[in-house]
């Protein structure tokens, strides 16, 4: 308690966290976006020619500085609203020339969609819009969702959320949820950012239905997306994902807790904490239960809470084993191995020689069998050793340890890069480090000799973060028989 106590204080004193810096440095920079105005009211990127993108961007900072009671002067944000009502009707009277005409456009797009969430959008506008919904990014329909939702458009708002959610991916076992892109996303552009878009979609399902399961999971999910732990990947995409958590903090009452909670081991009360709004980072939030709490047997840990607010909570336990065979466990992580045996083909492949002539050279390919645990493998077979790692999120510093059995020799004998990984060879294992780690499924292998007659265990693959050792799965133990 003294040293939250110690960290709560030293926060209140930091100068950022004074009231009057931060007064002064929002003024500065008001002020400043008062100078960089142009005189049609707009303003640029780099440039003194005003841009639709920079202005609307502009003019959202400042709106959202009135909402937070920010110094922002009036005259200010009207001429950037003023310019971006006038850039809409260009390019609704755009859309409707003939399509000869030099000027005309074909179709509403992202930018449209972003300025339509700033400034009253014209009925024009929306429908043209809704009309072409599907070709726009994801982004641009959250935008679009969000725009429809403040004109009171609840079909087709509702029709835009479907639209979107036909990207939607739910992982129960990990309490999370996000919308999952074609290959195709540009990602490059600021209308194709895949973080940017969750905070987008957050913030549409904010408005209009915070109590969804989804919500809650497009929480977790930037959560677990964060780099290091503390920002995403830049201070834009960063600064969105912060205000989207926040307005799903507020709209579903997890910013304001009053409750009180009792940690319950085999029903005997552990710690009892009450958690509100002034004490939301301070409270005792852990119990840590010894070998002496966890005697051999069945044991139940309840939280009983009691007022209102939800509660989150996490648990680890670290535990010795004597099972046989050790069994796959994992969650963010997941590994599984499996054994196959190479025998070469039969035959011969056409070649051209190094003076151009046709050669007979024998085939290097293989046919493949899976290995059961009652297969009995000879001195000398070829085994590959294939790892399938299953992530979860995108991870970084990432290793994966596969022990050999014993009576089993690599084939290769020098270390180096083998694909995205750097490969290892060491005399107990084979450890694969990867720089990144991307969601999804992803496969490793190497190969094995078989070479020592007798029964042996291969004890499981391992995945780890090499700098968050917490996050971890390793596979199924395998048996292995080899015979002379």
């Amino acid at each position: 308690k003294e040293r939250a106590a110690q960290w709560k204080q030293g926060i209140e004193d930091h100068p950022v966290f004074n009231e009057t810096r931060l007064d002064r440095l929002i003024s500065v920079g008001i002020k400043k976006l008062s100078g960089m105005q142009n005189s049609d009211g707009g303003w640029g990127w780099f440039t003194d020619e005003s841009s639709a993108h920079t202005t609307a961007v502009v003019v959202d900072g400042l709106q959202r500085g009135v909402t937070a009671g920010a110094p922002v002067p009036p005259e200010i944000l009207a001429r950037g609203l003023q310019w971006l009502t006038a850039y809409q009707s260009k390019e609704v009277a755009r859309m409707g020339l003939p399509a000869t005409d030099p000027n005309h456009k074909s179709a509403a797009d992202s930018l449209d969609a972003f300025i339509a969430t700033l400034v009253p959008a014209e009925p024009a506008m929306l429908d043209a819009l809704y009309r072409d919904r599907l070709n726009l990014t994801p982004y641009a329909q959250a935008l679009l969702g969000r725009a429809l939702h403040t004109a009171q458009r609840k079909a087709q708002r509702d029709m835009v959320r479907q639209n979107l959610e036909q990207f939607l991916v739910t992982d129960p076992e990990n309490q999370t949820a996000w919308l999952k892109f074609e290959n195709g996303n540009s990602w490059w552009h600021w209308y194709g950012d895949p973080i940017e878009t969750q905070a987008a979609y957050l913030q549409l399902l904010v408005a209009i239905d915070p109590a969804a399961p989804t919500a809650s999971g497009l929480v977790k999910y930037l959560l677990n997306n964060r780099r290091h732990g503390s920002y995403w990947n830049s201070t834009r995409d960063t600064a969105l994902c912060i205000e989207a958590i926040a307005a799903y903090f507020q709209a579903s009452g997890e910013a304001s807790p009053d409750l009180n909670l009792d940690v319950v081991l085999d029903g005997k009360v552990r710690r009892s904490v009450r958690i509100t709004a002034a004490d939301l980072f301070s409270y005792e939030s852990a119990l840590d239960l010894g070998p002496a709490d966890l005697a051999d047997g069945a044991h139940t840990l309840e939280f009983r809470k009691t007022g209102k607010g939800p509660l989150y909570y996490n648990a680890y336990l670290t535990n010795f084993t004597k099972e046989d065979p050790i069994t796959a466990a994992g969650l963010e992580v997941k590994v599984d191995r499996g054994y196959w045996r190479l025998t070469p083909k039969a035959g011969s492949a056409l070649v051209s020689g190094s003076r151009g002539q046709i050669i007979d050279q024998p085939s290097s390919s293989f046919d493949r069998e899976r290995i059961e645990p009652d297969t009995i493998l000879k001195s000398g077979d070829i085994v590959e050793v294939e790892l399938i790692v299953e992530s979860k999120n995108d991870y970084d510093y990432i290793l994966l340890e596969d022990p050999k059995a014993a009576g089993l020799e690599p084939i290769d004998v020098r270390s180096g890069y083998f694909g995205p990984a750097y490969r290892e060879l060491r005399d107990e294992k084979v450890a694969f480090f990867l720089r990144r780690l991307p969601q999804g499924k992803h496969t490793l292998s190497h190969r094995l000799r078989a070479e020592i007659p007798g029964k042996f265990s291969a004890l499981p693959a391992k995945v780890s973060a090499m700098y968050a050792p917490e996050l971890k799965g390793n596979s199924n133990e395998s048996k292995l028989q080899v015979e002379d």
